[in-house]
């Protein structure tokens, strides 16, 4: 399977030829520096979450459509052969389970973050939907410095253009997936 970064380049360099956009001006749209784009491209770094929104959201993209292969008819997805995204040090993982498409509209993600991890997360573009299924352990969404506590078996819908927050405060690892709906 190829790795994560080396599909991040080769799209994000076809979506930009596409486009007729230098990386002065990608860089200009996405707030991540030209040199950075550059090696982004080369496959020579594999970026954080962070930056992967921060080119997603400048270039009105979907997260997933920075990362995904083309798609067949079925999909079976195998969670232990996949390469997570990684953030807080390796605390929080990210497995994009479903690429973004067009036609649907969504992507889905499955994610764990390990006791005591915080991540925060940059407000998506205008009308954003995140559906959230808890499957093990209590997670703390923080929006708009109101806190939502989702347990095992339950779930969160909200508007995720403005900045939000994830919060393990427990001892066991929260597992939960992410649906992100795109109007």
């Amino acid at each position: 399977m190829e790795q994560i970064h080396i599909k991040l380049g080769r799209n994000l360099k076809a979506i930009r030829q596409t486009r007729g956009l230098s990386l002065d001006k990608v860089a200009e749209l996405t707030g991540v520096s030209k040199a950075m784009l550059g090696q982004i491209e080369r496959g020579e770094t594999s970026p954080t979450i962070s930056i992967i929104w921060k080119i997603a959201n400048g270039l009105r993209l979907s997260f997933t459509t920075l990362i995904e292969e083309p798609p067949s008819e079925v999909a079976v997805i195998v969670k232990g052969e996949m390469e997570p995204m990684l953030e807080a040090d390796g605390h929080y993982r990210v497995y994009p389970m479903f690429p973004f498409d067009p036609s649907k509209k969504f992507e889905v993600y499955s994610v764990e973050m390990d006791a005591g991890c915080v991540y925060e997360s940059e407000a998506h573009s205008a009308g954003v939907e995140e559906y959230i299924l808890v499957s093990s352990g209590t997670l703390i969404i923080e929006i708009q410095s109101t806190s939502y506590t989702v347990d095992a078996g339950n779930a969160v819908r909200y508007v995720a253009d403005q900045p939000h927050m994830y919060r393990n405060i427990g001892d066991d690892i929260v597992r939960y997936d992410v649906i992100i709906y795109y109007p």
